[in-house]
């Protein structure tokens, strides 16, 4: 009898996978067998309808699952099978399938979260292989309960029925339990001492609505919650000294959301998703949160509750939101075991929702925004991570692992082909983030058996935490290390996302450290994946005190402005209205000036993130950054109130052999309408759009030269709706095709995914 051994990769484990190919046989009359096989499902098919049965496999697969590829072969097998059976898994591990995200938790177990006569009635661990922790729970492969953390709670003989029956949705639901056999809440207070009470949720409820602080264990992480009253929302800002840095909320469903926000189809969707991420909305005409809880700006992120107990927190409480923002120190990583959430967070919270499952991985939200109805990631964390990139395009045969920048850190490993991109590992100058991000790289090595690298690819700049470290792993695994310029893997994700093979991009972001060892940041490049040329920037400025000047952009500002006005009449300008945002006011106007006439201590910066940043502070929108992005944001929001269409005036010079927009002349003329009265916003407006047509020219330009006709926008400046919308317009009038990021971040979240692009494809 013919005899077929099948193996399938993908998101194959932990899904309901094996099941559905027994019920397909069963169907089909197929005798055989189905196990997980390390990385992979094997099955072993015997019967007349094996074609039918292997195109069934693809067609009718779970709905969470997601197949890579299916291969199959004719084998020699004495034995014939009377049965089609589920086996045990085996420890071999072959191919790159991977384990899930977690997922929100589905209708079907919310119906029985909800249903008094269920046994699971209001069980805040309830899952099934639909819905619920995966990646954070699991500790090696293959995905089985004894290799997960749940191995600490034996199933019961109610939920072992289900667990061993191939027919039930809850069959190999490692996460599945139920009040007999799963995990337990307690609420403990301020001093660590627990609040003995049998419906804790209820009584977290009651204290949350009284104005306490809740630290909540989660899925993959800890969350701080509250209430959105002016009053909590300061003391919780107080407490973590996150002086403005905007606060997520969740609210209960979409109708309370419709009551103080906008959302269309796409965001909608997003919201409803099982992946269930923050998504940034507007804020509607009805909006009335108090502007402490995301000051200036005109959007908010927003979540639904994706976890049993967030659907239990709202069952007993009429608040049309909380404020729900990950529980870490600025800087560091989620808390997630129990006894550092009672010691780390003691004065931060009033109040702590504790579970005892163990988060072995924790992941932080994940965070969308859509732009002119295109997706962008601005954190792709938990939903998302670590579920892989297909790059068989670039490599299908080199170990690739990739760190990132400094900033918003993920690392990629990539193997078969696969690029699988972690969770949000977050700012490695942190000590403990960089230790994070040591045990993430340990940690999704093992689970996608990565046993040896034959590539470690790093940011070029020197001084990356994350370059240290990929010297000494090339070192410990024998690998070659390879250092990937920061924008040209901007590019390279860029490609791979809108499947071209060169192409003219905008870079435009924060920094990224350049072939000339200055801090680029405001680029036209070209990029066919392996190599990249410099084609345009904005203009060279520069950074009185280095870094010093991203914290208080009114240095950054008198730097620009230094060679377009007199000396004394900018020494005025700045004390009669600038003067408030340094911090030693006139004494360090003074001490600017001297610097910037002697040329001391004044790095070389074409960011156009710092323009943005420049043009805040000239219009008195932000003095001060307090968390990333801030006085760029804040222009955003003003910005956006404008309808007016006035302009200002573009100069271009040539700097080394290359056109450079000059944004000197274009903060001069941002000052002179402000103190002519024109509107803040529309100033606001205008001064954006001047960068990005200034850029969208050069890119056109650019274009045109090197006989392209795609053009590209990437890094964190395009998360700004009005900048990439103004590009777009101008690049698509010119008879160019426009593409950014559409399944990944425009920020440096994607820069692992670009370094293992380039690297491996140089390489390959």
């Amino acid at each position: 009898m013919e005899t077929v051994k099948i193996r399938v990769q993908g998101i194959v484990q932990g899904v309901g996978f094996r099941p559905n190919v027994y019920r397909i046989a069963k169907k089909l009359n197929i005798n055989g067998y189905v196990r997980n096989l390390g990385n992979l499902v094997e099955v072993i098919a015997q019967g007349e309808d094996i074609e039918k049965f292997i195109e069934s496999l693809s067609h009718e697969k779970p709905p969470v699952s997601k197949i890579n590829s299916i291969e199959h072969e004719n084998i020699e097998c004495n034995r014939i099978f009377s049965d089609f059976k589920i086996l045990e898994s085996s420890l071999s591990s072959s191919g790159s399938s991977v384990i899930p995200p977690d997922l929100a938790v589905c209708e079907n177990c919310l119906e029985e979260l909800m249903d008094e006569n269920n046994r699971r009635y209001e069980f805040p661990f309830i899952a099934c292989t639909d819905c619920g922790p995966r990646f954070s729970v699991i500790k090696s492969i293959p995905y089985d309960r004894d290799r997960t953390t749940m191995d600490e709670f034996p199933l019961c003989e109610e939920c072992l029925v289900e667990y061993k029956n191939p027919l039930d949705r809850r069959y190999h639901a490692e996460a599945s339990c139920c009040d007999r056999c799963g995990p337990s809440l307690r609420l403990y207070d301020g001093e660590s001492k627990p609040i003995f009470d049998e419906n804790p949720i209820k009584k977290s409820v009651e204290l949350l609505d009284d104005g306490n602080i809740m630290a909540m264990k989660g899925i993959g992480g800890t969350h701080l919650v509250c209430k959105v009253t002016d009053d909590v929302i300061l003391k919780l800002r107080g407490r973590l000294n996150r002086l403005n840095q905007p606060f997520a909320i969740m609210s209960p469903d979409l109708e309370t959301i419709k009551t103080f926000a906008e959302f269309d189809e796409l965001e909608e969707r997003s919201l409803k998703s099982i992946e269930s991420p923050i998504v940034v909305v507007k804020k509607n005409k009805n909006y009335s949160f108090p502007d402490s809880l995301a000051p200036i700006l005109h959007n908010i992120g927003v979540i639904l509750p994706y976890s049993p107990i967030h659907h239990l927190l709202f069952d007993y409480t009429n608040e049309p939101a909380y404020v729900m923002t990950s529980a870490n120190i600025p800087g560091e990583p989620m808390v997630i075991d129990n006894e550092d959430i009672l010691s780390e967070l003691k004065g931060i919270a009033d109040y702590f929702l504790l579970h005892n499952r163990r988060i072995v991985n924790r992941c932080d939200d994940s965070v969308v925004r859509y732009v002119d109805g295109v997706l962008s990631f601005i954190r792709r964390s938990r939903g998302y991570a670590p579920e892989p990139y297909d790059l068989k395009k670039y490599s299908n045969d080199l170990n690739v692992l990739a760190l990132g920048s400094e900033l918003d850190v993920t690392f990629t490993i990539l193997k078969n082909g696969l690029g699988f991109v972690s969770q949000h590992i977050g700012n490695t100058n942190k000590f403990r983030t960089y230790r994070f991000l040591q045990e993430g790289i340990d940690h999704l090595a093992n689970i996608t058996s990565t046993n040896n690298f034959d590539l470690v690819a790093v940011d070029m700049h020197p001084q990356f935490f994350t370059g240290s470290l990929g010297v000494e792993l090339s070192e410990n695994y024998g690998a070659e290390l390879v250092r990937v310029q920061h924008h040209h893997a901007h590019g390279a994700v860029l490609a791979f996302d809108n499947d071209v093979d060169e192409l003219v991009f905008i870079g435009a972001d924060g920094v990224g450290y350049g072939d000339d060892k200055t801090a680029w940041g405001g680029e036209i490049l070209y990029c066919d994946i392996s190599s990249y040329e410099r084609l345009g920037s904005l203009s060279p400025q520069r950074m009185p005190g280095g870094d010093t000047s991203t914290k208080y952009p009114a240095r950054f500002l008198l730097s620009i402005l230094y060679d377009v006005y007199d000396n004394d009449e900018l020494r005025r300008l700045f004390i009669n209205d600038y003067v408030d945002f340094f911090k030693y006011r006139e004494k360090e106007i003074d001490m600017v000036l001297k610097q910037l006439e002697r040329n001391f201590n004044v790095p070389i910066t074409t960011s156009a993130g710092r323009i943005l940043d420049s043009i805040s502070v000239a219009l008195g929108i932000c003095g001060r950054r307090t968390y990333e992005g801030e006085a760029s944001m804040k222009l955003e929001s003003v910005a956006s109130k404008s309808t007016s269409n006035i302009k200002i005036d573009l100069e271009f010079n040539k700097h080394e052999n290359r056109p450079v927009l000059d944004t000197s002349t274009i903060l001069k003329q941002v000052i002179e309408m402000k103190n002519n009265g024109v509107a803040i916003k529309d100033v606001a407006k205008a001064g954006q759009n001047a960068v990005a047509i200034g850029l969208g020219k050069m890119a056109v330009d650019g274009a045109t030269m090197k006989n392209v006709d795609v053009i590209g926008a990437t890094g964190g400046v395009f998360y700004n709706e009005a900048i990439s919308n103004s590009v777009k317009e101008y690049v698509e009038k010119r008879g160019f095709r426009f593409i950014r990021n559409n399944n990944s971040c425009a920020g440096d979240g994607s820069i692992s995914l670009g370094q293992a692009i380039v690297s491996t494809y140089r390489k390959g």
